[in-house]
């Protein structure tokens, strides 16, 4: 007797694996471009490819999903950008009332959250309805215990400082400006917590009761083992620290502490077996509705209301529809792949939001399915080990390309690690830490037994895992590669993924090698780089030679708060393959020059460090003038302070001068007009340089009239944050270098900052400039003032 197979659904069916391919390139190339057409040609796009997706045939039914793509996510991306405050609006004090939404987050100094403002007339029109992501800071004086009643669904009413989303854009940076576009969010700011303020309701909804069920697992729960069981168990990452991030990094397990696809199937699951249970007993619910169709619901209904518990994490909205579109077939008694589900599910997110495929979760999600799939078809034919050992070769290989990308980092010890935790963790860790949570929704206190197990069970399998993050081979951190990396690394996994018996295999080798040994584009013998990064109010400075790096400052860091060492200058060495760092140079021990060496150090250790010789730092050689060294054909050499300088921290920041070949840059920190007069009268010449960093951050105090003839610079940089409250640079220090020759760039204004001392000449290029977004913060602003100016200048006749 013939086996019955099932049907086969056509490619180019009007919601087949061909069109969700199609959407999903569609909706990522209009993120790909550096402006937004106009919205009028993008409703024209949009009605012509829905025309050409539902009336074409092949090829034309493709290229109209295509379309429809590209011009849905860019209406999607206009009306995101048109939500952001007016720059008219800008660092304005508003008195706003709303909701707490998601989980808030507590920090020893601070308290940040996002908050829906209510849509009240009394409200500035710009900011009704909003989404806000705004932080409740402690008095300089002492903590403020208001803001710690800041909780999940409370209403409030307070006066908040706002101004239009903007981020830091550094090689390797998180982009928050692309993130507040994905997110909807209008605006971000602080709360003015000297005004009045009260808080009008407390919390409720779902994520008032994550919030109550992550304080319950608090007390449940002893030890160190709490955090990850929160994670686990509802999704709730708050308390887990920059270590224990990169432990998961180092050992490829964020999948699993995530809330993943896998845990809504698992919920999924247990609903459908609690269904087929239940009308086993009640046959006679059968009648009214047959136990299969029973058992999908249930189980719908079951994932649904866990992806809400999770905060809708798109892994679980994926998850959720994929379970959606088998129920449907489920109930139309049709046959379904699960290809054919997959495809659907992502049909369904991009129409929904097609800015979702600007989340890393997006397309690990997808692809690792998508893999899993295509090269393990009859999985359940394979014993059980065979059939791990087998879905995690695929996994790490088919989304090696895609985790580099994303991460610039790939885990070694991943699947070793991932071999011991997801049978121990997705079988008795995972499913305890949700048991726990099922319980709980039942009656308060009694999962309280099971998530103590599943925290028993996690600390009996986590020092493995600790060991295998320390290990320095662990995880392998790689450059920024070419676009064309990204291909041809996918065509290799796919080439390596074939069945046995596919020739020419070892040529795919060949194709990894743009992406995992990309060019660095180092100097050559005799020049030098500089990267001045954009870590806001601060200064730090990658100086490289054809071997070597020194860092000349770490950027700034607020106790328990922001690290600009651990989130910029960190992401950012590794994103430029910076291997090693031969020096560090910490100018002074201001709080916004060395406040991130601590974070540096702690993952290149370097072997030398200069400083200030009064300033106290661990471990530190004085920066003594006279001082220096030659590397790779280039002179290092340190200008002041000299060994009878008093300790007066500004002014005695070590002045660095880099020659090369080709030209000369000078590094002189936050030293101000007296010691720039100083240095002017003691050596001239030694001042002379192509490339000049204004001293202070482009002060009011320093870039003297003498100091700026005797450098004669023809490039001035300043690193500065955006919109700082010390007016930083000063319009008439800006002025003053220009009109002495010198172009200026800064980094609140065109981002980390790129300068090559090479033969053809010295090459000045800002990374927004370089990389151009279409969230662009800076760019949208100068177009604002543009048509500001515009509109002002014209006169009507």
């Amino acid at each position: 007797m013939n086996a019955v197979r099932a049907p086969t659904a056509h490619p180019f069916a009007p919601i087949g694996i061909a069109v969700a391919v199609a959407l999903v390139g569609g909706a990522t190339g209009c993120l790909l471009l550096p402006a937004l057409p106009p919205a009028w040609g993008l409703g024209m796009a949009l009605a012509g490819g829905a025309f050409g997706w539902v009336r074409g045939r092949r090829w034309f039914r493709f290229a109209g999903a295509l379309v429809v793509g590209a011009a849905l996510c860019g209406l999607h991306a206009a009306h995101s950008l048109s939500l952001q405050l007016p720059a008219s609006m800008a660092r304005a004090d508003v008195a706003i009332s709303g909701r707490v939404v998601q989980l808030p987050v507590h920090e020893p100094q601070r308290t940040h959250f996002l908050f829906r403002v209510d849509a009240d007339d009394a409200i500035p029109a710009a900011l009704r309805g909003r989404l806000l992501r705004l932080s409740w800071y402690d008095d300089r004086d002492d903590a403020d215990s208001r803001r710690f009643d800041i909780a999940a669904g409370s209403d409030w009413t307070f006066t908040a400082r706002v101004r239009a989303p903007r981020g830091l854009r550094n090689p390797g940076w998180f982009d928050g400006e692309k993130h507040a576009m994905a997110r909807r969010i209008a605006a971000v700011g602080y709360v003015r917590s000297r005004e009045p303020l009260a808080r009008t309701a407390t919390g409720q909804g779902v994520d008032a009761w994550r919030d109550a069920v992550a304080r319950r697992i608090d007390a449940a729960v002893d030890g160190e083992a709490a955090r990850y069981v929160r994670a686990l168990a509802i999704g709730d990452t708050r308390m887990l620290a920059d270590t224990d991030w990169e432990a998961l990094r180092a050992t490829g397990l964020t999948h699993l502490v995530a809330i993943s696809g896998f845990h809504v199937g698992m919920v999924g699951g247990f609903f459908a077996l609690l269904a087929t249970g239940l009308w086993w007993l009640l046959p006679g619910l059968g009648r009214r509705l047959p136990r299969p169709q029973a058992a999908a619901i249930v189980a719908l209904l079951g994932a649904t209301f866990y992806a809400a518990v999770a905060g809708w994490e798109l892994p679980t909205v994926r998850t959720v529809l994929m379970i959606a579109v088998v129920v449907v077939a489920r109930l139309a008694r049709r046959h379904l792949r699960i290809s054919d589900a997959l495809a659907y599910a992502a049909i369904a997110v991009v129409l929904v939001d097609p800015m979702a495929v600007l989340s890393a979760g997006f397309w690990l999600s997808f692809a690792g399915v998508a893999w899993l799939v295509w090269c393990l078809p009859d999985a359940r034919e394979l014993s059980l080990l065979r059939g791990l050992l087998a879905s995690q070769w695929v996994a790490t290989l088919g989304l090696l390309p895609l985790t580099v990308i994303l991460f610039g980092q790939a885990s070694l010890a991943g699947p070793l690690a991932n071999l011991v935790a997801i049978p121990w963790w997705s079988l008795v860790v995972v499913p305890l830490a949700l048991l726990g949570t099922g319980l709980e929704a039942v009656a308060s206190g009694s999962g309280d037994w099971a998530w103590w197990l599943a925290a028993r069970a996690f600390d009996l399998s986590w020092p493995l895992f600790d060991w295998l993050a320390s290990s320095p081979f662990a995880l392998w951190w790689l450059p920024e590669p070419r676009w064309f990396a990204l291909p041809l690394a996918l065509v290799a996994a796919f080439w390596l993924l074939l069945p046995r018996g596919v020739p020419g295999k070892w040529l795919a080798a060949l194709l990894w090698l743009p992406l995992l040994w990309p060019d660095r584009d180092l100097p050559r013998h005799g020049e030098a780089e500089l990267v001045v990064l954009d870590v806001g109010q601060g200064l730090s400075v990658l100086v490289r030679t054809a071997g070597h790096a020194v860092l000349y400052d770490a950027g700034p860091a607020v106790p328990d708060g922001f690290d600009a060492g651990e989130r910029v200058v960190v992401p950012a060495l590794h994103a430029l393959g910076v291997r090693r760092l031969d020096a560090v140079v910490v100018s002074h021990a201001d709080a916004d020059h060395v406040g991130g060496f601590a974070a540096v150090q702690r993952r290149f250790d370097a072997p030398v460090v200069f400083a200030p010789r009064h300033e106290g730092i661990a471990g530190a050689a004085p920066c003594l003038m006279g001082g220096g060294w030659r590397m790779d054909g280039v002179d290092f050499r340190f200008l002041h302070p000299d060994l009878y300088f008093p300790p007066f921290r500004n002014p005695s920041s070590c002045v660095l001068r880099i020659e090369t070949a080709h030209g000369s840059a000078l590094l002189p920190g936050d030293i101000d007009a007296v010691v720039e007069r100083l240095l002017v009268h003691r050596d001239a010449d030694a001042l002379r340089a192509d490339v000049v960093l204004a001293a202070h951050h482009g002060s009011g105090g320093s870039s003297d009239p003498a100091f700026v003839d005797a450098s004669g610079a023809r490039h001035v940089l300043v690193s500065a944050g955006h919109d700082n409250r010390f007016g930083h640079p000063q319009a008439g220090v800006v002025d003053r270098w220009r009109r002495a020759g010198a172009s200026v760039a800064d980094t609140a204004g065109q981002g980390a900052l790129r300068i090559r001392l090479v033969p053809d000449g010295i090459e000045v290029q800002g990374r927004r400039e370089r990389q151009r977004r279409l969230w662009d913060a800076t760019r949208r602003a100068g177009r604002a003032q543009a048509d500001a100016a515009a509109t002002l200048s014209y006169r009507p006749d």
